[in-house]
């Protein structure tokens, strides 16, 4: 397979394809761990989304889409039209839905970690769920519109990670966490703007659908869990007690082998 210079990767291993989605901030690198678990049986490509690694930012002036987002898997889907299957995590997780509705002919497995098509929390009268979403969303665009990513990086990770993550990391990780989170400006539109209903999604995604969260996770991803186990009731769940939204990044201990069960 021919790979495109203008999306960064990481690849390796045999077999069966499973390309694997990150979440935001993280990079690709988040899965290096899984990568070695699954590379005895699996042939593993970790792409990096828009402005993460060397993959080229979002400039263009249009709204970001899930579709853009996911248009990125497109090169390293099998030529030779045989299956393979998507794991994401977060908004990765989100990616990896439009990803698996677009080749979904030949997708095989779909594994989603703690998505956040929030969207769907407007839709379905989730209305406490999107407004916390929103809350999060306005911070990142009105902070990192100033060009404040520090603040924007604080309230992120609090958030996502625990209220005093932000002032438990050294200075130097700060930094880099907010550089890491500029690419997110452009995210929210794509899991706040989408348009495709619940019901769509239930009759184009694969059966062999697995869903993971933690028990101890944010509001907003535990009711958006919750919307897909009402009306999913076809689809696999798999939940943790403890570990938080991001587990599959400081525990994947716990996280790996419940990924490679639903793979394999």
């Amino acid at each position: 397979m021919e790979r495109p210079s203008q999306v960064d990767f990481l690849e390796a291993g045999s077999g069966r394809t499973v390309i694997l989605i990150h979440s935001s901030v993280a990079g690709a690198r988040q899965w290096r761990s899984l990568i070695d678990l699954l590379a005895p049986n699996h042939h593993l490509i970790a792409i990096n989304l828009f402005g993460y690694g060397t993959t080229p930012p979002w400039n263009s002036e249009a709204q970001q889409t899930l579709e853009d987002q996911a248009r990125l898997v497109a090169p390293f889907v099998p030529s030779d039209g045989s299956m393979f299957s998507i794991v994401g995590h977060s908004f990765g997780g989100a990616v990896a839905m439009k990803a698996a509705a677009m080749f979904r002919h030949q997708v095989h497995r779909l594994v989603l970690v703690e998505p956040n098509p929030f969207y769907l929390l407007r839709s379905h009268g989730r209305v406490d769920a999107f407004r916390e979403a929103t809350a999060l969303r306005d911070v990142i665009k009105e902070s990192g519109g100033r060009g404040d990513w520090r603040t924007a990086a604080e309230v992120f990770a609090n958030y996502w990670a625990g209220e005093g993550s932000w002032a438990a990391m050294p200075d130097d990780r700060r930094e880099k966490f907010a550089a890491a989170l500029v690419p997110n400006f452009h995210e929210w539109d794509c899991v706040m703007h989408e348009e495709t209903p619940i019901s769509t999604w239930a009759k184009v995604l694969p059966e062999a659908t697995t869903v993971i969260w933690a028990d101890d996770t944010v509001g907003t991803i535990a009711e958006t869990v919750g919307l897909f186990r009402e009306n999913m009731p076809h689809w696999r769940f798999e939940n943790l007690s403890q570990g938080g939204h991001m587990a599959a990044v400081t525990k994947p201990d716990l996280i790996n082998p419940l990924i490679q069960s639903a793979l394999e």
